[in-house]
């Protein structure tokens, strides 16, 4: 968490043919058991106690890499969301620099890394490619030796995975939002369902129990909302808010951000909080006042979502799924908190998965909106998520105000399954929506669009390839499309 130490240098260009140097394990013995037939068997007894696999999918995750006493449960949680079976191309662990600061991101390039369950291979090709073509990239020694938050992660891997893998290892060194963007835009081209990211991170450091639990949970709806600026936001705000020894809202902040750099304005993705603790939950020696939080998050992507010939909304689901999305706007802007909601009277069809954008119009002119297209949870939580995210975490706009409440008229759209298309003939306006994605460039414009602006149909593809898409007015030609319809309803 605190830089102790500057070093400066760094080496752009790997030698192919020097012998390779393993990183030996440093924390064994001291944030996990040190011999293989313990740590097995301590690994056995979290992942056993975990969270079950509740997603499909998965990406990414985000874990805490303290002493396994502490943090293992939830980490084993996060771990159990990906599917143990898939063969990954890679997978990319990235931590941040507790002890060390310098520019970029340091790969260790210079041998695999090793654990008391055996040698973790690191892809050294690669490696050493990725520091090569991206000066967001360097070999830094020191920044690997004594760092224990990527270490950690490698036997939760080594337990859980059963297809050979090879990682690669990089602990960023710097506490600079541009840079972390520099990094994110040189693994882009590895960020598809072939690989694997785990973010390593914990959350807030040393408030008393019940301001961790707060705290933790602002900074956890921040990443799931998709939005970096808005993540960034709720770290400032969290650490100047004056709650007794918070030293930070979450150490691998920067990590977490490279991630937000990937998927954000991408509706292909969505993040799902999987488990939270902090220190003072653990068996071993809890201390309530002075805690570090945990928290699991799992990011998944794509995914088929079929259409089912029956699903229909009543009047009584439009009705509870508006209540939803206004009562969670405006709790969470006046009090900063997700409200709970009782689930007994909602009907199976708004408890099923389905996509969903939430839009706020104030004096007819629009004031927010965000949506999901392929989420793994259920529409009132989709609603829930998306109607806080419209309100706080739309760019365009500034944050909804309490003042601003009863001029905002609440908007819903339930969204069918997309269909891919071959020919643009079979857009109707009006009707359909459109998703245009090219390589990692997509964008979206809900059917009411077309309606409200009385756009063409080059036009309504035109705009949404430059301005959304950002691939140019003719981007669509040469891009993927596919439609959807939306069943809309409003206050």
């Amino acid at each position: 968490m605190i830089i102790v130490s500057l070093f400066s240098g760094g080496c752009h260009s790997q030698d192919p043919v020097e012998s390779p140097v393993n990183r030996k394990a440093y924390a064994a013995g001291k944030f996990y058991a040190g011999n293989s037939a313990s740590l097995e068997a301590d690994l056995q007894q979290l992942f056993e106690k975990a969270k079950e696999k509740e997603y499909d999918h998965v990406q990414a995750i985000i874990v805490p890499h303290a002493g396994y006493p502490y943090s293992g449960l939830v980490a084993a949680s996060g771990y159990n969301q990906i599917d143990p079976d898939i063969q990954y191309e890679h997978v990319f662990v990235i931590a941040s620099s507790h002890t060390a600061y310098y520019r970029g991101a340091s790969i260790y390039s210079k041998g695999n890394y090793e654990t008391p369950l055996g040698e973790v291979e690191v892809d050294r090709t690669l490696a050493e490619k990725l520091i090569r073509e991206s000066d967001a990239f360097s070999y830094e020694a020191k920044a690997h030796v004594t760092e224990h938050s990527l270490e950690v992660q490698l036997p939760f891997l080594q337990y859980h995975l059963k297809k050979p893998f090879k990682i690669i290892p990089i602990v960023i060194g710097t506490q600079k939002q541009d840079v972390c963007k520099d990094i994110a835009k040189a693994l882009k081209p590895y960020f598809n369902e072939k690989n694997l990211f785990v973010i390593s991170t914990d959350f807030s450091h040393y408030p008393k129990y019940e301001d961790a639990r707060e705290v933790d949970q602002k900074t956890a709806d921040a990443v799931t909302g998709n939005s970096k600026e808005q993540f960034m936001k709720v770290l400032r705000e969290n650490e100047a808010s004056g709650i007794p020894n918070l030293a930070t809202a979450m150490c691998g902040w920067s990590s977490v951000l490279t991630l937000l750099n990937l998927t954000e304005d991408n509706p292909e993705y969505e993040y799902h909080q999987v488990q939270y603790m902090n220190s003072g939950d653990a068996d071993y020696h809890p201390d309530k006042s002075r805690v570090v939080g945990y928290y699991a998050i799992a990011l998944t992507a794509g995914g088929d979502q079929e259409a089912d010939p029956d699903f229909v909304l009543t009047n009584k689901d439009k009705a509870d799924l508006l209540g939803i999305a206004r009562l969670s706007m405006e709790e969470y802007v006046s009090k900063g908190k997700t409200p709970k909601l009782n689930t007994s009277g909602y009907s199976k069809n708004i408890k099923t998965p389905c996509g969903a954008f939430v839009t706020l119009n104030k004096d007819g002119h629009l004031r927010g909106c965000i949506g999901n297209f392929k989420p793994a949870d259920p529409l009132y939580l989709v609603v829930q998520q998306m109607a806080i995210a419209a309100s706080t975490r739309d760019h365009r706009f500034s944050k909804v105000k309490d003042e601003e409440f009863d001029d905002i008229e609440l908007e819903i759209s339930v969204l069918t399954p997309m269909k891919k298309i071959e020919s643009i003939d079979e857009i109707e306006l009006g009707r359909h929506g459109i998703y245009i994605k090219k390589g990692t460039s997509s964008g979206t414009f809900l059917p009411q669009v077309a309606t409200e602006t009385g756009w063409t149909l080059e036009e309504f593809l035109g705009h949404c390839a430059k301005d959304k898409a950002r691939i140019g007015w003719d981007g669509w030609k040469t891009a993927d499309i596919y439609i959807y319809e939306a069943l809309v309803f409003h206050e």
